[in-house]
Protein backbone atom coordinates (compact mmCIF):
# COMPACT_ATOMS: atom_id res chain seq x y z
CA UNK A 1 0.00 0.00 0.00
CA UNK A 2 1.65 3.41 -0.88
CA UNK A 3 1.84 5.56 1.69
CA UNK A 4 0.12 8.95 2.08
CA UNK A 5 2.31 12.11 3.26
CA UNK A 6 0.37 14.77 5.60
CA UNK A 7 3.17 16.31 6.93
CA UNK A 8 4.02 19.25 3.58
CA UNK A 9 4.72 22.03 6.64
CA UNK A 10 7.60 19.96 7.94
CA UNK A 11 9.06 19.58 4.86
CA UNK A 12 8.13 19.32 0.94
CA UNK A 13 9.73 17.10 -1.47
CA UNK A 14 12.23 18.99 -4.23
CA UNK A 15 10.21 19.32 -7.57
CA UNK A 16 12.44 18.04 -10.72
CA UNK A 17 12.45 21.48 -11.94
CA UNK A 18 14.47 22.62 -8.91
CA UNK A 19 16.58 19.61 -9.47
CA UNK A 20 17.05 20.73 -12.72
CA UNK A 21 18.03 23.74 -12.24
CA UNK A 22 20.48 23.11 -9.38
CA UNK A 23 22.44 20.45 -11.21
CA UNK A 24 24.36 21.78 -14.05
CA UNK A 25 25.71 24.45 -10.54
CA UNK A 26 26.23 21.80 -7.76
CA UNK A 27 30.20 22.10 -9.75
CA UNK A 28 30.41 25.87 -9.71
CA UNK A 29 32.49 28.08 -8.94
CA UNK A 30 32.54 31.56 -6.04
CA UNK A 31 30.32 34.43 -7.14
CA UNK A 32 33.00 36.64 -5.80
CA UNK A 33 35.25 35.63 -8.15
CA UNK A 34 36.42 38.00 -10.73
CA UNK A 35 37.24 35.43 -13.19
CA UNK A 36 35.12 34.47 -16.17
CA UNK A 37 34.05 31.00 -14.02
CA UNK A 38 33.19 33.24 -11.32
CA UNK A 39 31.27 36.08 -12.98
CA UNK A 40 29.21 32.72 -14.73
CA UNK A 41 28.23 32.24 -10.78
CA UNK A 42 27.53 35.59 -10.08
CA UNK A 43 25.16 35.29 -13.10
CA UNK A 44 23.07 32.62 -11.56
CA UNK A 45 23.04 34.06 -8.32
CA UNK A 46 21.94 37.84 -9.81
CA UNK A 47 19.51 35.89 -11.82
CA UNK A 48 18.15 34.12 -8.67
CA UNK A 49 17.92 37.34 -6.72
CA UNK A 50 15.46 38.89 -9.13
CA UNK A 51 13.15 36.45 -9.64
CA UNK A 52 12.62 36.01 -5.68
CA UNK A 53 12.62 40.22 -5.69
CA UNK A 54 9.68 39.55 -9.11
CA UNK A 55 7.64 37.37 -6.31
CA UNK A 56 8.00 39.78 -3.57
CA UNK A 57 7.37 42.93 -5.31
CA UNK A 58 10.71 43.87 -4.23
CA UNK A 59 14.22 45.19 -5.61
CA UNK A 60 16.72 42.69 -5.91
CA UNK A 61 18.80 44.51 -3.37
CA UNK A 62 16.48 43.83 -0.79
CA UNK A 63 17.22 39.72 -0.95
CA UNK A 64 19.91 38.89 1.41
CA UNK A 65 19.81 34.46 1.30
CA UNK A 66 21.22 32.74 4.12
CA UNK A 67 21.16 29.24 5.15
CA UNK A 68 17.45 28.57 6.18
CA UNK A 69 14.28 30.68 7.40
CA UNK A 70 15.34 30.44 10.94
CA UNK A 71 18.78 31.97 10.32
CA UNK A 72 16.52 34.62 8.47
CA UNK A 73 14.42 35.06 11.18
CA UNK A 74 17.13 35.30 14.01
CA UNK A 75 19.03 37.96 11.35
CA UNK A 76 15.93 40.18 10.91
CA UNK A 77 15.44 39.75 15.14
CA UNK A 78 18.66 39.92 16.52
CA UNK A 79 20.29 42.20 13.65
CA UNK A 80 17.95 44.93 13.85
CA UNK A 81 17.49 45.00 17.26
CA UNK A 82 21.38 45.65 17.80
CA UNK A 83 20.97 48.31 14.75
CA UNK A 84 18.32 50.11 16.70
CA UNK A 85 19.43 49.51 19.94
CA UNK A 86 20.08 53.37 20.41
CA UNK A 87 16.28 53.61 20.07
CA UNK A 88 15.78 51.28 23.31
CA UNK A 89 15.94 47.76 23.91
CA UNK A 90 12.31 46.47 23.60
CA UNK A 91 11.29 43.92 21.47
CA UNK A 92 7.58 42.53 20.86
CA UNK A 93 6.29 39.02 19.42
CA UNK A 94 3.57 36.49 19.83
CA UNK A 95 3.34 33.30 21.88
CA UNK A 96 2.80 31.16 19.06
CA UNK A 97 5.89 32.26 17.01
CA UNK A 98 8.14 29.66 15.53
CA UNK A 99 11.00 28.50 17.71
CA UNK A 100 13.44 30.86 14.94
CA UNK A 101 11.93 33.65 16.44
CA UNK A 102 11.06 32.96 19.88
CA UNK A 103 14.61 31.77 20.59
CA UNK A 104 15.66 35.10 18.82
CA UNK A 105 13.99 36.96 21.33
CA UNK A 106 15.74 34.78 23.88
CA UNK A 107 19.31 35.69 23.10
CA UNK A 108 18.16 39.55 23.25
CA UNK A 109 16.96 39.13 26.73
CA UNK A 110 19.67 37.41 27.70
CA UNK A 111 21.66 40.27 26.60
CA UNK A 112 19.39 43.10 28.38
CA UNK A 113 16.43 43.78 25.77
CA UNK A 114 12.86 43.42 27.56
CA UNK A 115 10.57 40.95 25.45
CA UNK A 116 6.51 41.40 25.44
CA UNK A 117 5.12 38.14 23.89
CA UNK A 118 1.54 38.57 23.64
CA UNK A 119 -0.95 36.01 24.31
CA UNK A 120 -3.59 34.73 21.04
CA UNK A 121 -7.22 33.76 21.48
CA UNK A 122 -8.69 30.74 21.32
CA UNK A 123 -8.42 30.74 17.93
CA UNK A 124 -4.63 31.34 17.78
CA UNK A 125 -4.84 35.12 16.63
CA UNK A 126 -2.95 38.10 18.47
CA UNK A 127 -5.69 41.23 19.35
CA UNK A 128 -4.42 44.47 16.85
CA UNK A 129 -5.09 46.62 20.23
CA UNK A 130 -2.79 44.17 22.44
CA UNK A 131 -0.43 44.80 20.40
CA UNK A 132 -0.38 48.10 19.46
CA UNK A 133 -0.65 49.08 23.59
CA UNK A 134 2.67 46.96 23.52
CA UNK A 135 4.29 49.18 21.26
CA UNK A 136 6.36 51.64 23.31
CA UNK A 137 8.98 54.84 22.47
CA UNK A 138 11.31 52.09 23.20
CA UNK A 139 10.26 49.33 20.80
CA UNK A 140 13.02 48.88 18.32
CA UNK A 141 10.93 45.29 16.27
CA UNK A 142 7.92 43.72 16.26
CA UNK A 143 7.67 39.92 14.80
CA UNK A 144 4.10 38.28 14.30
CA UNK A 145 4.32 35.16 11.45
CA UNK A 146 2.25 35.46 8.54
CA UNK A 147 0.85 31.99 8.81
CA UNK A 148 1.30 29.98 11.79
CA UNK A 149 2.98 26.56 11.39
CA UNK A 150 1.16 24.48 13.79
CA UNK A 151 -2.09 25.51 13.11
CA UNK A 152 -1.93 27.41 9.79
CA UNK A 153 -3.68 30.17 11.08
CA UNK A 154 -3.57 33.42 9.37
CA UNK A 155 -2.38 36.83 11.43
CA UNK A 156 -4.04 39.86 10.19
CA UNK A 157 -0.09 41.09 9.28
CA UNK A 158 -0.91 44.27 6.82
CA UNK A 159 -2.75 45.88 9.80
CA UNK A 160 -0.36 44.68 12.69
CA UNK A 161 2.54 45.80 10.57
CA UNK A 162 0.95 49.48 10.03
CA UNK A 163 0.27 50.17 13.70
CA UNK A 164 3.67 49.52 14.10
CA UNK A 165 4.99 51.90 11.16
CA UNK A 166 2.54 54.51 12.70
CA UNK A 167 5.05 54.43 15.40
CA UNK A 168 7.98 53.90 14.28
CA UNK A 169 9.03 49.73 14.87
CA UNK A 170 10.62 48.01 12.45
CA UNK A 171 8.41 44.76 11.55
CA UNK A 172 9.24 41.17 10.59
CA UNK A 173 7.08 38.52 9.54
CA UNK A 174 7.99 34.57 9.33
CA UNK A 175 6.14 33.92 5.99
CA UNK A 176 7.73 30.66 6.14
CA UNK A 177 4.75 29.00 5.72
CA UNK A 178 3.13 31.28 3.82
CA UNK A 179 4.83 30.87 0.39
CA UNK A 180 2.79 29.50 -2.43
CA UNK A 181 -0.24 29.64 -0.50
CA UNK A 182 -0.43 33.23 0.44
CA UNK A 183 0.07 36.80 -1.48
CA UNK A 184 3.53 37.98 -0.39
CA UNK A 185 4.01 41.47 -1.92
CA UNK A 186 5.71 43.06 0.77
CA UNK A 187 4.28 46.70 -0.10
CA UNK A 188 0.21 45.18 0.64
CA UNK A 189 2.12 43.47 3.81
CA UNK A 190 3.77 46.86 4.59
CA UNK A 191 6.52 44.97 6.28
CA UNK A 192 10.40 45.68 6.89
CA UNK A 193 11.76 42.34 7.27
CA UNK A 194 10.12 39.16 5.57
CA UNK A 195 11.94 35.58 5.90
CA UNK A 196 11.24 32.44 4.04
CA UNK A 197 12.60 29.02 3.73
CA UNK A 198 13.19 27.10 0.59
CA UNK A 199 12.36 23.39 1.40
CA UNK A 200 8.63 24.57 2.20
CA UNK A 201 7.58 25.25 -1.19
CA UNK A 202 9.18 22.51 -2.77
CA UNK A 203 12.80 24.07 -2.67
CA UNK A 204 16.20 22.56 -1.30
CA UNK A 205 16.67 22.35 2.13
CA UNK A 206 19.24 24.75 3.84
CA UNK A 207 18.60 27.80 1.55
CA UNK A 208 16.58 30.95 3.14
CA UNK A 209 16.22 34.55 2.22
CA UNK A 210 15.64 37.73 4.51
CA UNK A 211 13.54 40.86 2.23
CA UNK A 212 14.83 43.81 3.97
CA UNK A 213 13.43 46.50 3.46
CA UNK A 214 15.58 49.58 1.40
CA UNK A 215 16.92 51.95 4.33
CA UNK A 216 15.71 49.02 7.44
CA UNK A 217 18.89 49.00 9.62
CA UNK A 218 20.31 45.76 10.37
CA UNK A 219 23.51 44.45 11.48
CA UNK A 220 25.03 41.51 10.45
CA UNK A 221 24.65 37.81 12.63
CA UNK A 222 27.48 35.98 11.06
CA UNK A 223 30.16 37.77 10.09
CA UNK A 224 33.23 37.42 7.65
CA UNK A 225 33.39 38.93 3.99
CA UNK A 226 30.87 41.22 2.34
CA UNK A 227 28.49 38.68 0.71
CA UNK A 228 24.86 39.66 0.72
CA UNK A 229 25.44 43.42 0.95
CA UNK A 230 27.45 42.71 4.06
CA UNK A 231 24.59 41.36 5.81
CA UNK A 232 25.81 37.65 5.65
CA UNK A 233 28.89 36.23 5.42
CA UNK A 234 29.83 33.03 3.59
CA UNK A 235 30.34 31.88 -0.13
CA UNK A 236 26.72 32.08 -1.47
CA UNK A 237 25.50 28.19 -1.96
CA UNK A 238 24.68 29.07 -5.93
CA UNK A 239 23.24 25.90 -6.67
CA UNK A 240 21.01 26.10 -3.74
CA UNK A 241 19.60 29.67 -4.50
CA UNK A 242 18.86 28.59 -7.85
CA UNK A 243 16.97 25.87 -6.48
CA UNK A 244 14.94 28.34 -4.28
CA UNK A 245 14.34 31.01 -6.82
CA UNK A 246 12.18 28.15 -9.06
CA UNK A 247 10.69 26.99 -6.62
CA UNK A 248 9.17 30.25 -5.50
CA UNK A 249 8.59 31.25 -8.75
CA UNK A 250 6.56 28.27 -9.55
CA UNK A 251 4.58 28.43 -6.48
CA UNK A 252 3.85 31.55 -6.94
CA UNK A 253 2.49 31.17 -10.68
CA UNK A 254 0.35 28.12 -9.33
CA UNK A 255 -0.47 29.67 -5.99
CA UNK A 256 -3.90 30.52 -6.83
CA UNK A 257 -5.53 26.86 -8.56
CA UNK A 258 -3.48 24.95 -5.76
CA UNK A 259 -4.51 26.78 -2.96
CA UNK A 260 -8.45 26.89 -3.59
CA UNK A 261 -7.95 22.57 -4.81
CA UNK A 262 -5.89 22.11 -1.35
CA UNK A 263 -8.58 23.98 0.54
CA UNK A 264 -10.98 21.73 -0.63
CA UNK A 265 -9.53 18.71 0.56
CA UNK A 266 -8.77 19.72 3.69
CA UNK A 267 -12.43 21.11 4.20
CA UNK A 268 -13.28 17.30 2.76
CA UNK A 269 -10.75 15.88 5.77
CA UNK A 270 -11.92 18.23 8.58
CA UNK A 271 -15.54 17.24 7.69
CA UNK A 272 -14.71 13.58 7.63
CA UNK A 273 -13.07 13.43 10.87
CA UNK A 274 -15.47 15.77 12.52
CA UNK A 275 -18.01 13.54 11.52
CA UNK A 276 -16.25 10.05 12.03
CA UNK A 277 -15.03 10.69 15.20
CA UNK A 278 -16.63 11.95 18.58
CA UNK A 279 -14.70 14.25 20.69
CA UNK A 280 -12.43 16.52 18.18
CA UNK A 281 -11.62 20.16 18.19
CA UNK A 282 -10.62 21.74 15.40
CA UNK A 283 -7.78 24.26 16.47
CA UNK A 284 -7.92 27.80 14.74
CA UNK A 285 -11.57 26.93 13.18
CA UNK A 286 -12.64 30.17 13.41
CA UNK A 287 -9.74 32.05 12.57
CA UNK A 288 -8.47 32.36 8.46
CA UNK A 289 -5.97 29.73 8.09
CA UNK A 290 -3.55 27.83 5.60
CA UNK A 291 -5.52 26.03 2.89
CA UNK A 292 -3.26 22.55 3.30
CA UNK A 293 -3.08 23.04 7.50
CA UNK A 294 -5.44 20.95 9.70
CA UNK A 295 -4.81 20.95 13.23
CA UNK A 296 -7.19 18.72 15.30
CA UNK A 297 -6.98 17.89 18.93
CA UNK A 298 -8.45 14.74 20.19
CA UNK A 299 -9.89 13.86 23.65
CA UNK A 300 -7.62 11.70 25.70
CA UNK A 301 -5.66 10.40 22.76
CA UNK A 302 -2.27 11.05 23.03
CA UNK A 303 -0.47 12.46 20.03
CA UNK A 304 3.03 10.82 20.30
CA UNK A 305 0.97 7.38 20.62
CA UNK A 306 -1.67 8.05 17.68
CA UNK A 307 1.79 9.26 15.18
CA UNK A 308 3.35 5.91 15.82
CA UNK A 309 0.09 4.45 14.64
CA UNK A 310 -0.17 6.28 11.96
CA UNK A 311 3.15 5.98 10.41
CA UNK A 312 2.45 1.69 11.12
CA UNK A 313 -0.27 2.68 8.55
CA UNK A 314 1.41 4.14 5.91
CA UNK A 315 0.01 7.69 6.78
CA UNK A 316 2.77 10.58 7.69
CA UNK A 317 1.75 13.49 10.18
CA UNK A 318 2.97 15.71 12.93
CA UNK A 319 1.98 16.47 16.71
CA UNK A 320 1.69 19.67 18.19
CA UNK A 321 2.97 18.01 20.93
CA UNK A 322 6.69 17.30 21.81
CA UNK A 323 8.42 14.93 24.16
CA UNK A 324 10.71 16.51 26.16
CA UNK A 325 12.50 14.44 29.16
CA UNK A 326 10.84 11.41 28.85
CA UNK A 327 7.41 13.13 29.56
CA UNK A 328 5.10 14.39 26.87
CA UNK A 329 4.29 18.22 27.16
CA UNK A 330 2.10 20.42 25.67
CA UNK A 331 3.51 22.20 22.60
CA UNK A 332 3.86 26.16 23.16
CA UNK A 333 1.08 26.36 20.28
CA UNK A 334 -1.31 24.32 21.77
CA UNK A 335 -0.61 25.37 25.30
CA UNK A 336 -1.17 29.26 24.01
CA UNK A 337 -4.78 28.28 22.95
CA UNK A 338 -5.66 27.24 26.11
CA UNK A 339 -7.40 24.05 25.03
CA UNK A 340 -9.16 21.74 27.63
CA UNK A 341 -6.85 18.98 29.77
CA UNK A 342 -8.33 16.54 27.72
CA UNK A 343 -6.83 17.71 24.81
CA UNK A 344 -4.17 19.37 24.67
CA UNK A 345 -1.74 16.35 24.71
CA UNK A 346 -4.04 15.20 21.71
CA UNK A 347 -2.96 17.76 19.00
CA UNK A 348 -2.39 16.21 15.34
CA UNK A 349 -1.39 18.10 12.53
CA UNK A 350 -2.28 17.30 8.95
CA UNK A 351 -0.59 19.16 6.25
CA UNK A 352 -1.45 18.87 2.91
CA UNK A 353 0.54 19.40 -0.29
CA UNK A 354 -0.21 19.88 -3.80
CA UNK A 355 0.53 15.99 -4.57
CA UNK A 356 -1.96 15.81 -2.22
CA UNK A 357 -5.17 13.38 -4.07
CA UNK A 358 -8.74 12.98 -2.69
CA UNK A 359 -8.52 9.37 -2.52
CA UNK A 360 -5.63 9.77 0.03
CA UNK A 361 -8.14 12.01 1.96
CA UNK A 362 -11.04 9.45 1.86
CA UNK A 363 -8.80 6.46 2.62
CA UNK A 364 -7.34 9.02 5.75
CA UNK A 365 -11.21 9.38 6.88
CA UNK A 366 -11.77 5.84 6.52
CA UNK A 367 -8.87 4.80 8.48
CA UNK A 368 -8.30 7.05 11.44
CA UNK A 369 -11.29 6.23 13.42
CA UNK A 370 -9.97 2.50 14.56
CA UNK A 371 -6.55 4.27 14.89
CA UNK A 372 -7.77 6.62 17.30
CA UNK A 373 -9.64 4.26 19.33
CA UNK A 374 -6.89 1.92 19.71
CA UNK A 375 -4.91 4.50 21.74
CA UNK A 376 -7.63 6.76 23.43
CA UNK A 377 -8.34 6.18 27.39
CA UNK A 378 -11.71 6.83 28.51
CA UNK A 379 -13.09 9.94 29.26
CA UNK A 380 -13.09 11.19 32.87
CA UNK A 381 -16.67 11.63 33.63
Amino acid sequence: MARIYLDHAATTPARPEVVEAMVPLLGGYNPSSLHAEGRAARAALDEAREAVARVLGAAPREIVFTGGGSEAAVLAIVGSARARAGRGRHVVTVATEHHAVLHAADLLEKDGWRVTRLPVSRDGLVDPEAFAAALTAETTIASVMLANNEIGVVQPVARLARLARDRGVLFHTDAVQAAGWLPLSVDDLGVDLLSLSGHKFHGPKGVGALYVRRGAPVEPVIVGGGQENGLRAGTENVAGIAGFATALRLAEAERTSTAARVAALRDRLQAGIVAAVPDVIVNGAGAPRLPGNLSVAFANAPSDALLIRLDLDGIAASAGSACAAGSLEPSHVAAALGLPDAYVLGVVRFSLGRQTTEAEVDDVIRRLPALIAGVRTPLAV
